[in-house]
């Protein structure tokens, strides 16, 4: 049977994900976390403070593009190493609440970096999207004031529900490593 990127854990019959996968997902959390914060308090800063326009947008706008690096660079990962199977022992509303949860993730860990790129993209005072020492990536849309806004929202809107999901997603985690009376339950360990 071939080994699908997943290794079995030594302690239970928990399989745990390849560690190609694991170190993308660590760090894509902490890219994402970082950003979303960096994004909280940048719009929160009076325009008059030069640290808001000079570090906050333009590192809040190059780790976005990270983070949708690393997404993309994970779901192909797990297409081609595969995932390993939930526990047997979870329920079967809790297998379908992690497929919903996991799915939407991924969906706004795409959508939520574009919307970011469409509303700087299309900003008519926008400087551009820079990435790292790549230099400022292709502004690919129109400059459009009206546009912008309908971006705005969605990043905006949708930047919350993803951070509504990942509390959603480590609450679950922890819920099934510290109240779960069966071992096998522990999903974290899956991560780890």
């Amino acid at each position: 049977m071939k080994n699908m990127g997943f290794i079995p854990s030594s302690s239970t019959s928990v399989q745990r994900y390849a560690g190609s996968l694991r170190a993308v997902h660590w760090l894509r959390a902490l890219v994402v976390l970082g950003t979303l914060a960096a994004g909280l308090l940048m719009v929160n800063l009076p325009d008059e403070m030069t640290v808001k326009f000079e570090q906050l947008y333009p590192n809040h706008k190059q780790f976005g593009v990270l983070a949708l690096v690393l997404v993309l660079l994970q779901l192909g990962l797990r297409w081609r190493r595969g995932v390993p199977a939930l526990p047997h022992s979870l329920q079967p509303w809790e297998r379908r609440l992690s497929h919903l949860t996991h799915g939407l993730m991924y969906l706004l860990l795409v959508l939520v970096p574009l919307m970011g790129y469409a509303m700087s993209s299309s900003f008519t005072q926008s400087d551009g999207v820079p990435f790292f020492f790549f230099g400022h990536l292709p502004e690919l849309l129109p400059k459009n004031d009206a546009r912008f806004e309908v971006f705005q929202l969605l990043h905006r809107y949708l930047a919350w529900t993803l951070l509504a999901l990942v509390v959603m997603h480590v609450a679950g985690a922890l819920k099934h490593r510290f109240f779960d009376a069966d071992a096998d339950s522990d999903v974290l360990r899956r991560m780890l």
